[in-house]
């Protein structure tokens, strides 16, 4: 039996995998629209949001299965793994076939994220104090929901974070950060504050 420190330790951990999971949707809703308009993919707009959830679903069983047979920690840790991994790859998207399928990628370490944490806890904690435990996962939805639009309305957005650098390099440029254009390739001041 686990002491209350490392409970506590472990909630920390499974409820910031899960915030992982839970802000990227909500981050990725709010900022679709320019995302989708600076990739210039209207037609495949669904798709992005599509192919995250399909590849969740689809992966969340083989993670429980996956876990039986390999242990929790190391699958979760491989889902932690796959999520990062989708989610840089995501980043450095530079068409919408790209962030389709890496938004894929996302999916299938969401799928772990998700439920491997309700099984680890359900592992740890005895059923009677089960719940109270559970009920802290659905706090952190509440706190994506409200942190992930705010995350993508501060200075700058999306896109002065996703922008591809200069002489096409992937990357984001230092535009909303030095106030310079084109990644500080022109040296003259803003008068206002940039849109993008």
């Amino acid at each position: 039996m686990l002491t209350v420190r490392q409970i506590r330790l472990l909630m920390f951990g499974l409820m910031t995998g899960m915030l992982l999971a839970a802000l990227d949707q909500t981050i990725v809703g709010t900022a679709l629209p320019t995302i989708v308009g600076e990739l210039g993919g209207i037609n495949h707009y669904s798709w992005v949001v599509t192919a995250y959830l399909l590849a969740s679903t689809a992966s969340t069983p083989l993670y429980g299965k996956m876990a039986d047979l390999y242990g929790r920690r190391p699958v979760f840790l491989f889902s932690i793994g796959t999520f990062l991994l989708g989610s840089l790859l995501a980043g450095l998207s530079q068409d919408m076939t790209q962030l389709i399928v890496t938004r894929g990628v996302q999916g299938l370490g969401a799928g772990g994220l998700m439920t491997l944490a309700f099984t680890i806890i359900s592992d740890v904690v005895s059923p009677r104090e089960r719940g109270r435990y559970q009920g802290l996962f659905g706090a952190v939805f509440g706190l994506s929901s409200v942190a992930g639009p705010l995350a993508t309305s501060g200075s700058g957005g999306w896109s002065a974070r996703r922008r591809p650098g200069p002489r096409g390099s992937p990357g984001p440029r230092p535009t909303a950060a030095t106030g310079t254009r084109h990644g500080g390739r022109s040296r003259r001041r803003w008068s206002r504050r940039s849109p993008w």
